[in-house]
């Protein structure tokens, strides 16, 4: 009878559309049929529609299971926000309290609810297992079903109890819904959730309108955040971070610099967090800067960037989260900041891991690294990578499209990539193929005899930085593909092995660079030095120094010049911005500094950068100020150490910065305990005749004389009081 029912026009009466979006129609009538279903719908595909709807046409309550609280405020909202009556969608979370929580049970028992969203922990709860009993259950939608999965991105273990639970509960059909799902996860949900047979609806994973681009992750990547925002001024944008602490520490940076911000995270509180969500869909604020915890269903179609700070830890979790810009199919820019020294951290993280998770983990950060690397078209790879084949070489929507590298013809490597694959019986990942192409006798290789293998080094004389871009060109093309079950063992595929048969041309780029070169700027921060204006500082510099009867350096260090004649800092405020600069350094020497800056701009007519406010982390400030604080006490420089975690060697470092900054030590204590007299004088008087403040020139010149950590020492004691 159900399937007599014309679905259009109870969509026009419910949500006001005149027709469906791809498959909405055929999944909702493969529901209303009895059937579970599986659904994979891109974010913006309007998932949600493929149960609201259904809900309202079917007798009884259906169950969406859902992980977020914030998700289920949303979709609550919309749907009685749709009916005449109140109660039509409730949800049941531990954020109510006991007179909420019995409205509901009401509303349920009396028919009036036809949606009851749960977190999977509540679902489990056998106070609500026991209330459930006793309704009609219309069907059950798990929605963001990747949680499931051992291979999700967001794994949690109560989402792998639902099936035990429905049940318990009764037996009703299973709607399963994620956006975002390899074929390892998909079998993954269908097999926990009992639903193996489950028609499968999969839609394009493509969203033409969403731009990709990969940037390194150098000093600067603040400032360069401030200047994208300003640009893209009154839009709405998310940036994710993976710590809760980087999250309040950018959000207060965009803030300090005029930008309506707020952090979102699950150790704030749920008012807060509630509040900060309301705000962003009401445009009270235009960033959220976040963890993962944020948007997950969030009903914000005009979401117009979305920055990851960090790389995230899976492509699917980065698929999920660039999918909320650009819902309404306008203008979605994805930027994401990557830096190996990040992936390294995150592969240190998986130590405390079980072996299994271990290897799941790093499987997934490596396909990251290598959607972050290549320079193939990006919507190709991750495509490539959801399994869907993307026609074109060059989709003009990502970093690589618009600025092609040259490519390089590659088919003999890709042979010897094939033969040696073959030759290992496919039974390896690609770390341990390169080695036994490249001809490198590692121990493990050499365990297995596999360096007396005749195809042993057949890529030997191969430029080595082709090997990854052969290989994911490779599995673009087809001819390779990785053993998900296995972690990533390469296997040919039959394309691969007619390739061997009758070699085509093949053709690859190089990767992208990102070697720590890229990670270290100089403290201009990467922008554009102005060389007559450094030329000009360096001459004031040298007239103040005369004028104060110090050293150059002593008056600001040549990095500090460098800076300044990057930034065009015109007041004292501005210069203590400038790395080397602090307030008491600024009001001894700064003012000449200043003025000369604003007469340059003003004759110049230059456009001062507007984005200079960026605050230093406030870890590293409230560690200066317990430092300075020791330091008055006259603890023992070791045990000050020692008590903050530090290395002597980094302390050092910290004392460095305070005094360069124009902050005054006296260390003296500590130095009289550890050296003679005489040594520090011969020392100190070096510096007060030195020309620079080099520490490679001060050891020369002592030529192991003296200590590394002595010579340092005199040096903060010197700075400290000539320049402070």
């Amino acid at each position: 009878m159900l399937m007599q029912i014309n679905l259009t026009e109870k969509l026009k009466h419910y949500f006001g559309f005149d027709s469906f979006k791809g498959e909405q129609e055929a999944i909702i009538r493969n529901l209303l049929d009895g059937n579970d279903t599986f659904v994979l719908m891109p974010t913006g595909g309007g998932k949600s529609l493929c149960y609201q709807l259904p809900s309202l046409i079917m007798e009884g309550t259906a169950i969406v299971i859902s992980p977020l609280i914030a998700l289920m405020k949303n979709q609550v909202d919309v749907i009685n926000g749709i009916s005449e009556h109140d109660g039509v969608a409730h949800c049941l979370n531990s954020s109510m309290n006991k007179t909420a929580i019995d409205q509901v049970k009401r509303d349920v028992k009396s028919g009036v609810t036809k949606l009851l969203y749960m977190a999977p922990e509540s679902l489990t709860k056998e106070e609500y297992v026991t209330f459930l009993r006793g309704v009609r259950i219309s069907f059950y939608a798990v929605d963001e079903a990747h949680c499931i999965s051992e291979w999700g991105h967001d794994f949690r273990p109560e989402y792998r109890r639902i099936r035990p639970i429905v049940d318990e509960i009764g037996s009703a059909p299973v709607i399963a819904l994620t956006a975002t799902a390899t074929e390892k996860v998909r079998a993954d949900i269908k097999k926990n959730l009992g639903i193996t047979d489950a028609k499968d609806f999969m839609s394009s994973f493509n969203r033409p309108s969403l731009y990709y681009e990969v940037r390194s992750k150098s000093a600067d990547i603040d400032k360069q955040i401030i200047k994208f925002v300003r640009q893209h001024q009154g839009k709405s944008g998310i940036i994710y971070c993976l710590a809760r602490k980087k999250v309040e520490e950018l959000a207060e940076v965009l803030r300090t610099n005029d930008i309506k911000a707020a952090p979102y995270h699950a150790g704030l509180d749920t008012a807060v967090r509630s509040q900060t969500q309301d705000d962003f869909l009401m445009e009270r604020i235009d960033v959220i800067v976040a963890t993962i915890a944020f948007g997950m269903g969030i009903d914000k179609p005009d979401v117009r960037f979305v920055i990851h700070y960090d790389i995230p830890k899976s492509l699917e979790g980065y698929y999920q989260e660039t999918g909320r810009a650009g819902r309404d199919g306008g203008e979605g820019i994805c930027i994401a900041f990557y830096s190996q020294k990040d992936l390294q951290k995150l592969e240190k993280f998986m130590d405390s891991k079980q072996v299994a998770e271990q290897e799941i983990g790093r499987h997934l950060l490596q396909e990251t690294a290598a959607y972050a690397e290549s320079s193939i078209c990006r919507r190709k790879m991750l495509l490539k990578y959801f399994g869907e084949d993307y026609p074109k070489d060059n989709c003009g929507n990502c970093d690589n499209c618009k600025h092609p590298k040259t490519k390089i013809e590659a088919g003999k490597g890709l042979g010897a990539m094939l033969t040696g694959i073959i030759a290992l019986k496919e039974n390896y990942r690609s770390g341990y193929v390169f080695d036994f192409i490249k001809g490198r006798s590692t121990d493990d290789i050499e365990s297995h005899k596999h360096h007396l293998h005749p195809d042993f080094g057949c890529g030997e004389g191969m430029n080595d930085r082709l090997w990854n871009p052969i290989l994911r060109q490779a599995i673009v093309e087809g001819y390779i593909k990785k053993d998900i079950e296995t972690y990533g063992n390469l296997k040919v595929t039959a394309s691969g092995r007619r390739w061997m048969k009758n070699p085509q041309p093949f053709y690859v780029t190089e990767d992208n660079s990102f070697s720590e070169d890229c990670m270290e700027n100089s403290p201009s921060g990467g922008s554009a030095l102005d060389p007559t204006l450094f030329a000009m500082l360096k001459d004031l510099r040298k007239s103040e120094a005369r004028r104060h009867n110090v050293q150059p350096y002593i008056v600001f260090m040549e990095g500090s010049l460098e800076q300044m004649a990057t930034m065009y800092p015109v007041t004292l405020q501005e210069l203590q911005n400038v790395q080397g600069v602090g307030q008491g350094k600024a009001k001894r020497y700064g003012q000449p500094f200043c003025d000369l800056i604003k007469k340059y701009c003003e004759e110049n007519d230059i456009v001062r950068p507007e984005d200079m406010r960026v605050r230093s982390v406030a870890k590293n400030s409230m560690r200066k100020v317990k430092i300075v604080q020791c330091i008055d006490r006259k603890m023992p420089l070791d045990d000050i150490a020692k008590s903050m975690g530090l290395k002597f060697d980094e302390l050092l470092d910290e004392l460095e910065a305070i005094v360069y900054s124009g902050t005054k030590l006296d260390i003296e204590y500590y130095m009289e305990d550890t050296m003679y007299e005489e040594e520090i004088d011969d020392i100190y008087d070096y510096f007060t005749e030195a020309e620079t403040d080099s520490l490679k020139e001060a050891f020369n010149e002592f030529a192991g004389d003296y200590s590394d950590e002595d010579i340092r020492l005199v040096r903060i004691m010197f700075i400290s009081e000539m320049a402070n």
